[in-house]
């Protein structure tokens, strides 16, 4: 136990940990499931992505400076918009990628500037120690939201093709024809934000909540933080997937307000839109 009362890891116990990889693999091993490369190579990337992220967040703990911390959020913005492509089941235009990215800038970015400079209140504003962490958990829980988004309006689009065209010629517009669609799309992707709020305290200990007990914070502190960052996540999230949904349903049609969907729609319009 170090002079904080947090009790300290020795090597040796962080290694016993991975006692816990070794039920996963045999488990997986047992039941034949081809996972066995996947689970290594990403306890491994966990190990060093953590690694290297702890010495380099010592150093601007340490030296604290508004551009590095900018940069850093820049980056996991970043390679948060990248993830959401990534897991997209589906083959996203570069109209439909800008979208993503213009969204979760724009969203992230409003509710954080409201997150830290009217709520937290940091001073210095660049305050590394709380700007990183807490910017990380709101990016993350946002990049699984807008995913959600993209997946279930995609989805949603060609599932209910003939639906929406059906509307449109009876002198709808491709808002009206698709407001379900959107509205479908935007509660799916709050749904785990939700859940999340309706378990916290009783169900689980949230995260930031645990690690600030951990670290020797009251309890009752720590809640405020927990409140504060959750609601700063339902509120990202929210925003962030509106104004990608509202930006992005307009993508599915050309400007005679025709629905577009597959490659040989695109080609018929020589407009290079393809979502299969």
């Amino acid at each position: 136990m170090n002079h904080s009362g947090t009790v300290d890891l020795a090597l040796w116990q962080v290694a016993s940990a991975y006692i816990f990889l070794l039920i996963v693999f045999i488990i997986v091993r047992i039941k034949k499931i081809p996972r066995e490369k996947l689970i290594v190579i990403s306890a491994l990337r966990m190990t060093l992505q953590l690694i290297l992220v702890g010495y380099l967040l010592v150093y601007i703990f340490k030296y604290p400076n508004p551009w590095i911390t900018l940069v850093i959020i820049f980056f996991m913005l970043s390679f948060a918009v990248f993830n959401v492509y990534q897991r997209s089941k589906a083959t996203l235009h570069f109209a439909l990628k800008k979208m993503v990215g213009v969204a979760m800038f724009v969203g992230v970015g409003l509710s954080f500037c409201y997150m830290m400079l009217i709520v937290l209140r940091l001073d210095p504003w660049y305050e590394p120690r709380y700007f990183i962490p807490i910017g990380g958990m709101i990016i993350g829980k946002t990049m699984t939201g807008v995913a959600l988004g993209v997946n279930n309006l995609v989805n949603g689009m060609k599932e209910q093709r003939h639906t929406i065209e059906g509307a449109l010629m009876l002198g709808a517009t491709p808002k009206q024809a698709t407001k379900d669609i959107i509205n479908q799309a935007f509660d799916s992707a709050m749904l785990p934000t939700i859940n999340a709020m309706v378990g916290m305290g009783i169900v689980f200990l949230p995260g930031m909540m645990t690690g600030q007990i951990i670290a020797g914070q009251q309890p009752v502190t720590a809640v405020k933080y927990q409140i504060a960052v959750m609601l700063g996540v339902a509120g990202t999230v929210s925003i962030t997937v509106l104004i990608f949904l509202h930006l992005a349903y307009k993508a599915f049609f050309n400007d005679h307000l025709q629905f577009l969907l597959t490659k040989r729609d695109a080609k018929k319009e020589d407009k290079p839109v393809e979502y299969n």
